[in-house]
C-alpha cells in the first residue's frame, strides 16, 4: 500500500466491499476502537463519578463493572462487518426490514453528535486551557469558540478522506495518547489521596441510585461504539475467526481504563485542591489549574490527538449511513459535509446555550437505553440465523429496488420493531441518574437505575416471542430456500 493511496479520498459508500479491498486486520479494529477512545472525551467520561460525589474506590467499582458488562453487549456487534461488507445499519436490515434500518442510522446519528460534541468540546477547553497557562492567552468565549471550530474543521477533513487516513491518525491516537497519560502518573501520583471518601458514601440512601447512574454512563462509552464497528471492521476479510474479532472488540474496551482511570483520579485531586471547580462542573478547568506546568505539553498533545481521534470515528461512520439513506441526492463525501456541519452547529449551541455535563448525561442515557434493545436483536437474530446473511438482499434499499428476502411488510420487519420501541421507551422509563435525568418510572426500585437490564430482557424477550409464534420467511435463515429478486 503506497503512500498516496493512503491518503485519497475513499469513494466507497455502504455498497458491499470487494475482497481485494480487504485490506484491514482485526489490530486495526483495535487500533479503531481504542484510538477513538483513548482520548479527553473518555478522561471526561471518567470523571462522572467523582462529579457524583463516590469516593475513588466507588468510582473505581463503577468504571470496570460499566465497561466490562458494555464491553460483552458490544463485541459480537463486529461480525455483521466482514460478514455483510457493509455497516451495521444496513447490517440490521437483516432484522428490522430494509426500510426498518432506519433506526440503525438514528442511533449512528445520536452517538455520533455526543461523542463527536464532547471530543472537541474537551479538546478546546483543555487547549486553550493550557494556552491560558503557558503564554497567558484569555479563555474567553471567542478563543473556546476558535479552537472549537479548529478541531471540529481539522476533524472533518479526515473524515472526507475516509477509511485510510482514518486508520493512520488511530494508530497516532494510540500511541500518543497512551504514553502522554503514561506520563501523567509522575505527574499526579504525588498528590492523589487513595482514600477520597467523596460526598455520597455506602450506606446513604443516595449510593446506589449515584453508584447505578455513574456505571450507566461508563457503559454508555462501549455500547456507543454499537452501530460503527460495521464502518470499520466490513474491510476485514470475511473469513477472519468470528473470535479474533469479537476478542479485538473486546479488549479494546478493557484498554480505555486508562482513560477512564486519568479522568477518575485526575477529578478526585481536583475535587480536593480546587473543589470549585467539580461544584460548578468545570473537570477540566481545575485539571489545568492543578497540573504541573512541565505537564501542559502532553497534555495539549492529548487533546489534540485525542480529539480528531474521537471525533473522527463518530463523524465518519454517520456520514457513510445518512449517504446510504439518500443514496441519489447524498454520496459519502457530500453527506459527511453537511452532518459535520450540522454537527459544529450544535457544539456551539450545546456549549455556550445548555449546560454541558446535562447534556453529556442525558445523550449518555439515551445512547444506552435506544442501542442497548437494538443490539440484543441484532444478536438473537444473529444466533437465530446461525450467522446467514444475503449482502445482496441488504443492498436492496440503497440500490433502489424493491423486494429481496429482507423486504417482509414493505420493507419493515415488525418483529423487530415492536421488539425495539417498546423496550427503548421502557427502558428510558426507568432511568435514574440523580441531578441529571430520571424517568417516569426512576424511582420504581427505590432510585436505583435499572434501565439496561429493563430494555435488554423486554427487547429479547419480545422478539423471541415475536419471531416464535410469528416465524420469519423461511428464505431468510439459508440458501436452501428460493428468495424472491429484487425489482424496481
Amino acid at each position: 500500500m503506497d503512500k498516496k493511496k493512503k491518503i485519497a479520498i475513499e469513494t466507497n459508500g455502504v455498497e458491499i466491499i470487494p475482497d481485494d479491498q480487504r485490506f484491514s486486520t482485526t489490530t486495526d479494529l483495535f487500533r479503531l476502537i481504542f484510538g477513538g477512545a483513548n482520548t479527553f472525551a473518555t478522561v471526561v467520561l471518567g470523571s462522572f463519578p467523582i462529579i457524583f460525589g463516590l469516593s475513588l474506590g466507588a468510582g473505581l467499582m463503577s468504571i470496570i463493572i460499566g465497561v466490562i458488562i458494555g464491553a460483552f453487549i458490544l463485541a459480537p456487534m463486529g461480525l455483521f462487518g466482514p460478514k455483510n461488507g457493509t455497516n451495521n445499519a444496513v447490517s440490521s436490515g437483516a432484522h428490522f426490514g430494509i426500510h426498518g434500518r432506519i433506526v440503525g442510522s438514528f442511533l449512528s446519528l445520536l452517538t455520533a453528535i455526543t461523542f463527536f460534541s464532547l471530543s472537541v468540546w474537551s479538546s478546546g477547553d483543555a487547549l486553550i486551557g493550557g494556552l491560558k497557562r503557558v503564554i497567558g492567552i484569555h479563555e474567553t468565549n471567542t478563543n473556546l469558540a476558535l479552537a472549537y471550530a479548529f478541531f471540529a474543521i481539522i476533524v472533518l477533513l479526515i473524515c472526507i478522506y475516509g477509511f485510510r487516513l482514518l486508520v493512520t491518525v488511530s494508530k497516532l491516537a494510540v500511541l500518543g495518547a497512551s504514553i502522554m497519560f503514561i506520563l501523567g502518573i509522575p505527574a499526579f501520583s504525588s498528590e492523589v489521596d487513595w482514600h477520597y471518601a467523596g460526598q455520597v458514601h455506602l450506606g446513604d440512601a443516595a449510593f446506589w441510585p449515584v453508584f447505578t447512574g455513574a456505571t450507566i454512563i461508563a457503559m454508555s462509552n462501549p455500547i456507543s461504539f454499537g452501530a460503527f464497528l460495521g464502518d470499520w471492521s466490513r474491510y476485514i476479510p470475511v473469513k477472519t475467526p468470528k473470535f479474533k474479532i469479537m476478542r479485538a472488540v473486546f479488549v479494546a474496551q478493557l484498554a480505555t481504563f486508562l482513560p477512564f482511570f486519568f479522568g477518575l483520579i485526575t477529578a478526585s485531586i481536583v475535587a480536593t485542591q480546587a473543589p470549585t471547580y467539580i461544584t460548578q462542573n468545570n473537570y477540566i478547568g481545575g485539571l489545568l489549574a492543578i497540573s504541573p506546568t512541565w505537564y501542559f505539553f502532553p497534555l495539549c498533545i492529548i487533546a489534540l490527538l485525542g480529539g480528531l481521534s474521537t471525533g473522527t470515528t463518530a463523524l465518519y461512520g454517520t456520514g457513510l449511513d445518512i449517504s446510504s439513506i439518500l443514496p441519489r441526492i447524498l454520496r459519502r463525501v457530500s453527506a459527511t459535509i453537511i452532518i459535520g456541519l450540522l454537527s459544529i452547529v450544535f457544539i456551539f449551541i450545546g456549549r455556550f446555550v445548555f449546560n454541558l455535563t446535562t447534556a453529556v448525561s442525558t445523550f449518555a442515557v439515551l445512547i444506552i437505553t435506544c442501542t442497548s434493545p437494538w443490539i440484543a436483536i441484532m444478536v438473537i437474530g444473529y444466533i437465530q440465523r446461525k450467522g446467514y446473511y444475503s449482502p445482496e438482499d441488504l443492498q436492496v434499499f440503497n440500490r433502489g429496488l424493491r423486494g429481496g428476502i429482507y423486504w417482509f411488510n414493505h420493507g419493515w420487519n415488525w418483529r423487530g420493531m415492536m421488539a425495539w420501541i417498546p423496550s427503548a421507551i421502557l427502558g428510558i422509563c426507568f432511568v435514574n441518574i440523580p441531578g441529571q435525568f430520571i424517568g417516569p418510572l426512576g424511582n420504581t426500585f427505590g432510585g436505583i437505575d435499572f434501565s439496561l437490564v429493563v430494555t435488554l430482557l423486554s427487547s429479547a424477550v419480545l422478539y423471541l416471542i415475536f419471531t416464535t409464534i410469528f416465524p420469519e420467511p423461511a428464505e431468510v435463515f439459508g440458501p436452501s430456500h428460493e428468495p424472491q429478486e429484487p425489482s424496481i
